[in-house]
């Protein structure tokens, strides 16, 4: 059975481990900076105003965590989450826990939250499936950002 808690500080070096190892995946265009895991660590532990970190555990032993970041749209008409990562350890994919993640995490959700996003690969096929069996659609949007240092 698949456990979901919110960081703690004693989880830091576990989610440093793990974020590193999700930033070495295909799931991802490109690394990013380490001092990146840091400042995002510190603004979870500061307030979940923003952001989000969940560690999932089964039996327990940590199988991954979950980042999401907060946002309101009034496209949507309130609240928004996004996932912005879901990281599952090699050995423990494959086993429903990325399912049973997003059953629970649909559940539990706020009134508040008026839409659930994420982004995918279009060519990380299992995942794909997964988010179109629980409903997830494509938006067509085209992305643009603005990189600041």
């Amino acid at each position: 059975m698949l456990t979901i808690r919110a960081a703690v500080p004693a989880d830091r070096e576990t989610y440093f481990a793990m974020a590193k190892a999700f930033y070495q995946t295909d799931a991802v265009m490109h690394p990013i900076p380490d001092v990146h895991f840091e400042t995002t660590w510190e603004e979870v532990m500061r307030s979940s105003l923003y952001a989000a970190i969940d560690i999932l555990e089964a039996d327990g032993e940590t199988v991954g965590y979950a980042l999401y970041a907060k946002t309101y749209s009034q496209e949507a008409g309130g609240m928004v989450l996004w996932v912005e990562e879901l990281f599952l350890c090699g050995e423990h994919r494959g086993k429903g826990y990325g399912r049973a993640f997003f059953e629970q995490l649909l559940k539990t959700l706020p009134p508040e939250v008026r839409r659930v996003r994420l982004e995918a690969e279009r060519d990380n096929a299992r995942a794909v499936r997964l988010y179109e069996s629980l409903g997830f659609e494509w938006m067509e949007y085209e992305s643009m950002m603005l990189e600041r240092a």
